[in-house]
């Protein structure tokens, strides 16, 4: 890889030598006399230029021989934004060994989802990360595993399945391979662990490149937040979810004076852990590059003065696409309000009850099959929209929507059921599949905000032109839209908001 993050080597020779936190995750740092790898931030001294190498990823440097640095702990580096400098397919694929393709399924099961040969993808893989898909799994793999080992005091069996490890034996040999000790010799029992210990929780720090508008989130979740299945206060975020072999209770705050948020997941089984990380970190954006991002908007006349007033924005994300698109069609031609209520009434009914749930989360959002032979009558859903929610329930467990696949053919699938539109698509690919380019261009906010303030609202076809200069960064571009409506909507009077939403709702229905 001649450049890592668009830096070539001086370049990225220079970054290493300033220390800049701003550059952690985007690189690092190998050195040939000691045979480790640090972060960007590593306090260690500098070594000799002659030794130093750099890779764009974890598992490259792996790969090459080298073993983390046990002060810097390149395992706690923000993720790496998985569309920064790979092809199309490698970035489809590394979502998917993060969402725990490889995890079960092989290589060759991975590229046939891809549509390409396993061959093919290997030197992809070689060419664009610098390490093999399987290299890729692994070092997650590990990274998640050493989290554990610090932070918790789960028994190392548990660890090992918990990190997507067959055995104790094979957790044990890649981890001697990697950190050239055994597990036992890396854990701290410390007070964090023997606390999650008494509170039977997992307690992970997740974190992020800075700035980080978490108070954008905070308020982002809370106003769409369903009684029974989240809450949103002064603690943080909190939610039920469904996880292979059990549920879960997910707890997300802001770290006060750190760069990372605090993960708590508590009656969670040990091998759901792995995955419950990986969405929290899609879910609230934890990859993302707002330098990047920031930098190459900046230069639109319409969002760069919106990425100057809040440079932290995140696109939030959703933690299942299918409880996404259950949403968004319940959302549409009503107020946010009223589509909030729409999904609470149908978590009451069908979503299964948790007899022993906390602080008023008592419910799972329900599954396909649950949906698909629901009566939802009575319930004020238009007969339209359980039409729709049934055909979208029936085309997931007939396999026709396929959430794994690529956005684009998800988004064609999710068109192709009746009574769900463009918008729909649009706005599942933008907050529950990752997609940084989404654009749901039937939005009546994106067209409105997108017009020149004399001009009526943008059509959704001069809309997706206009975006064309946001590219590849149009999902940001939309967040960064809909907050500012979002303050224009609070500063209108009473009578003004009430016009304005009326007609947000009757344009919605042509969306």
């Amino acid at each position: 890889m001649e450049t890592i993050a668009g830096l070539d080597p001086e370049a990225l020779n220079r970054a290493r030598i300033s220390r800049d936190p701003r550059f952690d995750g985007k690189f690092f740092i190998a050195v040939t006399s000691t045979g480790i790898y640090c972060r960007p931030i590593c306090p260690s001294r500098w070594a000799k230029r002659v030794h130093v190498r750099f890779f764009g990823s974890t598992a490259a440097a792996e790969a090459a021989g080298f073993r983390p640095c046990l002060r810097c702990r390149p395992e706690a580096a923000p993720g790496t934004p998985a569309w920064l400098g790979t092809a199309a397919v490698v970035r489809r694929a590394l979502r998917m060994i993060d969402a725990g393709a490889l995890d079960e399924d092989s290589v060759e099961a991975l590229a046939a989802r891809l549509g390409i040969g396993s061959r093919h993808l290997v030197r992809l893989f070689r060419r664009h990360v610098g390490a093999s898909p399987i290299a890729v799994a692994q070092t997650r793999r590990l990274h998640f595993a050493v989290c554990l080992l610090e932070a918790t005091s789960l028994p190392i069996t548990q660890i090992a399945m918990a990190a997507g490890f067959g055995s104790s034996r094979r957790f044990n040999d890649a981890f001697r391979a990697t950190y050239r000790r055994a597990p036992r010799e890396l854990r701290k029992a410390g007070r964090r662990a023997a606390a999650a210990a008494a509170s039977d929780q997992v307690i992970l720090r997740l974190a992020y490149r800075p700035p980080y508008d978490w108070e954008h989130m905070r308020e982002f979740l809370a106003a769409r937040a369903i009684g029974g299945l989240e809450r949103v206060d002064g603690g943080g975020y909190a939610r039920t979810l469904a996880c292979p072999g059990g549920r879960a209770l997910l707890t997300v705050r802001a770290l006060p004076g750190e760069h990372g948020l605090e993960l708590r997941v508590a009656g969670a089984p040990a091998a759901a852990l792995l995955q419950l990380s990986s969405a929290a970190r899609r879910v609230f954006d934890l990859a993302g590059d707002p330098a990047r991002i920031g930098a190459e908007l900046a230069a639109d006349e319409l969002i760069g003065p919106l990425v100057a007033q809040r440079p932290g924005l995140r696109i939030p994300g959703a933690w299942d696409a299918f409880e996404c698109a259950v949403r968004a069609i319940l959302g549409q031609q009503v107020s946010l309000a009223a589509g909030r209520t729409l999904v609470e009434r149908l978590v009451a009914r069908t979503g299964e009850e948790i007899r022993d749930g906390i602080a008023g989360l008592t419910r799972l959002f329900p599954t396909p099959a649950a949906l698909a032979r629901a009566n939802l009558e009575g319930l004020g859903i238009t007969g339209t929209r359980i039409a729709a929610l049934r055909s979208l329930s029936r085309a997931v467990l007939e396999g026709r929507v396929d959430f794994a696949a690529a956005p684009a053919q998800v988004t064609a699938a999710l068109t192709a059921l009746p009574g769900v539109g463009p918008w729909t698509a649009q706005y599942v690919a933008l907050r529950a599949l990752g997609e940084p380019d989404a654009l749901p261009y039937g939005d009546w906010v994106l067209r409105r905000m997108a017009a020149a303030a004399d001009r009526a609202p943008l059509t959704a076809q001069q809309l997706e032109q206009r975006s064309q200069a946001w590219r590849p960064w149009r999902s940001y571009a939309t967040v960064h839209l809909w907050q500012a409506a979002g303050q224009l909507a609070r500063r209108r009077p009473s009578g003004a908001r009430r016009a304005a939403a009326a007609r947000a709702a009757s344009a919605a229905a042509h969306a």
